[in-house]
């Protein structure tokens, strides 16, 4: 997946998210760790962000909502999603980039098996089938 601050215009970085769809939002939400805030130079700008309440398994966090901050869109190989305006949900806990429900909907993204982590996009013809890349951190 890239993303690309829209608060730092040149700032853009190529990583590995996970589509949670427990990560249920009523607008597009990426959540970005704080060592990926930096990178795009999101971090400078948490004084201005909302700080909201999410439930997790471990209980409720608070985290920093930076409202249509980032566009983000899916790059294989062989094909691109479209290209999407979301919240970047800051958190200084989770070291993996995630996708809410909502957005992995606006990308196109469809889940075939969670399990195997196979999916594909919706445009995609109806033999593809793609696999899960390993896992990215960012501690």
């Amino acid at each position: 997946m890239r993303i690309r601050s829209l608060l730092s215009a040149s700032k853009e970085v190529t990583t590995v998210a996970l589509v949670n769809s427990g990560f249920e939002a009523d607008t597009p939400q990426l959540l970005i760790p704080l060592k990926l805030a930096q990178e795009l130079s999101l971090h400078a700008r948490l004084l201005e962000a909302r700080i909201e309440s999410y439930g997790t398994v471990g209980g409720p966090v608070r985290l920093y909502v930076l409202p249509s901050s980032v566009e983000t869109w899916v790059d294989e190989e062989d094909a691109r999603s479209p290209k999407v305006v979301c919240d970047a949900v800051i958190s200084d806990t989770e070291y993996e980039v995630l996708i809410s429900d909502y957005l992995a909907g606006m990308l196109g993204i469809m889940v075939e098996d969670f399990r195997e982590g196979i999916w594909k996009l919706k445009a995609d013809p109806p033999h593809v089938k793609r696999q899960t890349h390993p896992p990215q951190v960012w501690r």
